[in-house]
């Protein structure tokens, strides 16, 4: 039968954690609430949650799965009568839930006929707390008596100001020198971006104190100083990034004693002097798993400006899409950044039955490089490979063996997501997917993932096999092709470091990172990368995302390191183990303290300090279903990064940060509620 779209339908899910000896269970209750029986249907939710390929589910049938989509099937001649309930219990999980954003976050019923409707979803609920759930930042307030006069995130390297002055009306820029005067351009715009209504930025006819930007040599690229007196400001900067830095400084001060003059003044006489502690302090963002629009991303620049940051790793593939245009292939954009009922790609991570998505045009890329570039933030883009590529091979399926035979899975639930290394169709498709995006991003650093490849990738690949062969010997290639089906407990745990599979993708890395060299670029990758020592160390370096031991141990072997550890620098862990909490927790939590004095270095020798390029913070995507969850996840933990990669250690104090980062900006500007 046909379902009319006006029948009021409900969608609630259950989390009942293991107790008193019994298994934990996920029940969804289908509710008909309507005055008409339903049948011939399907219900099709989506996670992060993901339901077991081997679980127990009772009440249903699972009809599809990938990853975090499944479709439940009720049992033949199935009605759901009017006011009645149908509840599944699912008794097997790929993860026990911790969060409340865990469990289903979209959900339809799918008709014979192809057509869906729409179910409105509460966030899951847990019979072990009823507090209410939090979204949105965390507010932070400024006490009346803050442990500083100023208002600056990440706090200076020196800071010698005396005496309060009026508070300027605004600020009238005055540039000479071309970096100056691109500079006092940039700054505008950041302000007008940010703060459009609050006239920081502003002529003298109406009240604006005047501020001379100084060009002078003897400064570092990203230094900066500041002079104030009673009449007059001056910016000291030998580059347009440390003007701009300079000015985001003059702007913190003026805001935070405009919106808290009780507790900040503006300075005077005196100055600040300042540089950075680390030349990479990163942020990157998953626009795979969730699309975030270009005038989302613009927005990002200039939070990632006014906390000082001055690298975005934009990780543009996934299994789950393809974000960027390459129109050498341009199946990836029609194919690979669409998801939906019915299309290749299904509705992933809350998303809807409803064709949604989207990707960046080639003119958009170089808006937002251009754009950031004013704020002296470089620009670098992953294409996840030779794993993480589901989405890839929908539209470009030749990359894969045609006589590969058996699945395997990767830790998210793909099966055979993996290009293949040994077809030479690969390297053709590849190289000119990266020659395009190199003229895009003139930084010339191109990061290509190399992350959790599975055990078990290409096991079932003739042509894999035979270059496994001539690589390391028929014994390899033997044992190799007995890994089919290999899904792991863990995430992150498919270590191939020993495998057949190391051995394919080492001699693959090896190649890509060589044609990216030839074009003069410098290779990223996840620290997988490292299986095998093939890649040119002198032209690369790698994400350690582990833990700073393996972090350390990797620098000591000669590979540059920027420092990520999951279990404090992915913004995506929740905050807190509570259920109320939105996020993940496969790598545990991080508060905002624990990340602010987390040492990124403790432990490292010297030596490997050598290697060191700096720190960089990552947000993944599956957990931020709605802004608000990504306000509460990435604020204030980005600022505290920020100051992590500025300010000298000896100078840290998270008292004075927790005063002070309730005046920095959000996003989207959603506070807790």
């Amino acid at each position: 039968m046909s379902i009319p779209r006006s029948l009021a339908l409900r969608l609630e899910t259950t989390w009942n954690p293991p107790a008193d000896g019994k298994e934990f269970s996920y029940v969804l209750r289908l509710k008909n609430l309507s005055s008409e029986q339903l049948s011939g249907f399907s219900l099709c939710v989506s996670g992060p949650g993901r339901v077991d390929p081997a679980g127990i589910v009772e009440g249903a049938t699972v009809s599809k799965r990938l990853s975090n989509f499944t479709e439940f099937q009720p049992p033949d001649g199935f009605v759901l009568a009017a006011g009645d309930t149908w509840t599944i219990t699912v008794r097997a999980l790929s993860w026990q839930f911790r969060h409340w954003n865990d469990g289903a976050n979209s959900a339809y019923l799918a008709l014979p006929d192809g057509t869906t409707v729409s179910l409105g979803t509460e966030p899951t609920r847990t019979s072990s707390s009823n507090a209410p759930l939090k979204r949105g930042a965390e507010i932070y307030p400024v006490p009346a008596n803050p442990p500083v006069p100023l208002s600056i995130i990440p706090w200076p390297n020196r800071v010698a100001v005396s005496s309060r002055r009026p508070l300027p009306a605004g600020f009238a820029l005055k540039a000479i020198a071309p970096e100056a005067q691109a500079a006092a351009a940039s700054f505008t715009a950041l302000v007008e971006h940010l703060f459009s209504a609050e006239g920081l930025i502003r002529s003298e006819a109406e009240g604006a104190v005047p501020v001379d930007l100084h060009q002078v040599e003897g400064l570092g690229a990203e230094a900066y100083r500041l002079a104030f007196s009673p009449e007059a400001i001056t910016v000291e900067a030998s580059t347009q990034t440390g003007f701009v830095y300079g000015l985001v400084t003059i702007g913190q001060i003026w805001r935070g004693a405009r919106l808290h003059p009780q507790a900040f003044y503006f300075p005077a006489g005196g100055e600040i002097v300042d540089e950075p502690a680390m030349g990479w302090r990163g942020l990157h963002l998953d626009v795979a798993r969730q699309f975030y629009g270009t005038a989302e991303i613009k927005k990002l620049m200039a939070v990632l400006a006014w906390n000082k940051l001055n690298r975005f790793h934009w990780h543009l593939s996934d299994d789950e899409s393809w974000r960027v245009e390459i129109d050498a292939y341009p199946a990836l954009t029609e194919i690979g950044a669409w998801r939906g009922h019915g299309l290749p790609l299904p509705p992933l991570l809350g998303s809807s039955p409803a064709r949604t998505g989207g990707y960046y045009t080639k003119a958009a890329v170089r808006d937002i490089v251009s754009y950031a570039g004013g704020f002296g933030i470089e620009v670098l883009p992953e294409i996840d490979i030779p794993g993480h590529c589901y989405a890839m091979l929908q539209a470009i399926p030749e990359l894969r063996d045609p006589n590969e035979a058996g699945s395997y899975y990767s830790v998210q639930g793909f099966p055979d997501n993996c290009i293949n290394p040994a077809r030479e169709k690969t390297y053709e498709v590849i190289e000119t997917i990266l020659s395009e995006l190199i003229e895009l991003f003139p930084f010339k650093t191109i990061h290509i993932g190399a992350d959790e490849v599975p055990l078990g990738a290409w096991s079932g690949s003739p042509e894999a096999l035979a270059r496994l062969r001539e690589l390391a010997g028929d014994e390899i290639a033997q044992a190799h092709a007995k890994r089919l089906n290999v899904i792991t407990n863990t995430h992150g745990a498919d270590d191939i470091h020993g495998s057949g599979a190391a051995f394919l993708q080492a001699e693959f890395l090896e190649r890509i990172q060589a044609f990216l060299a030839s074009k003069g670029c410098v290779t990223g990758g996840w620290e997988e990368a490292a299986h095998g020592d093939r890649i040119d160390k002198d032209k690369s370096y790698l994400c350690s995302w582990r833990n700073v031991e393996v972090a350390a141990e990797l620098a000591g072997r000669g590979y540059e390191i920027v420092v990520c550890p999951g279990q404090v620098y992915y913004l995506d862990m929740a905050m807190r183990p509570d259920w109320d909490e939105p996020g993940a927790s496969w790598a545990g939590h991080s508060d905002p303290e624990k990340l602010y004095t987390f040492d990124p270095v403790g432990g490292w020798t010297d030596a490997q300090k050598e290697k060191l390029r700096g720190i960089q913070a990552c947000i993944w995507s599956e957990s931020m279903t709605d802004r608000a969850i990504f306000d509460r996840l990435v604020f204030p933990r980005l600022s505290a990064l920020a100051e992590t990669g500025w300010t000298k250690p000896s100078a840290k104090s998270w008292e004075r940060f927790k005063a002070l980062v309730g005046t920095m900006p959000l996003l989207y500007g959603l506070y807790q509620f």
